[in-house]
């Protein structure tokens, strides 16, 4: 699962979300801390490629529902959850529409575009909308998305 959890943040928030997207999704070098004795050398995660969209407003649907259900459960159902689930599913869609289909880089697409809503309504941020959406196309992909195995 590509997780993005930052409760505190120091640096401004568009520089750590260009950060992740120059290193993750641009293919920049990775750091490697192996000669320091108390950091382990840690191997990338390997992209997931989700396969060409067939029907856009089917699987906007499906993500809309999908999420919006997850945010019906994880705290109390509320109207700002439909809205949060069709924007978040509107953002996803446009993103395949228009070639993306690695998931890391749709999870990024979300959190930036994300940031221009008002969530002061919700218990949730774009961060947590990004990882929920995550979680839901790595379950219908068969995928744990705990551990990233089939």
């Amino acid at each position: 699962m590509f997780i993005l959890c930052l409760e505190e943040i120091s640096p401004p928030l568009n520089f750590i979300i260009d950060s992740i997207f120059n290193n993750y999704c641009l293919g920049a070098k990775r750091l490697s801390f192996s000669n320091h004795p108390f950091l382990m050398t840690s191997q990338p995660i390997p992209p997931i490629t989700l396969p060409p969209m067939r029907e856009p407003q089917e699987e906007k649907r499906w993500l809309q529902m999908g999420l919006e259900n997850w945010l019906n459960q994880e705290f109390i159902p509320e109207e700002i959850n439909r809205v949060i689930a069709d924007r978040a599913a509107q953002i996803f869609v446009r993103q395949r529409l228009e070639g993306e289909n690695d998931l890391g880089c749709l999870v990024i697409a979300i959190v930036t575009e994300m940031q221009a809503f008002d969530f002061r309504e919700s218990f949730y941020s774009e961060f947590a909308i990004a990882n929920a959406v995550s979680d839901l196309i790595l379950e219908s992909l068969g995928i744990d998305h705990c551990c990233g195995q089939r």
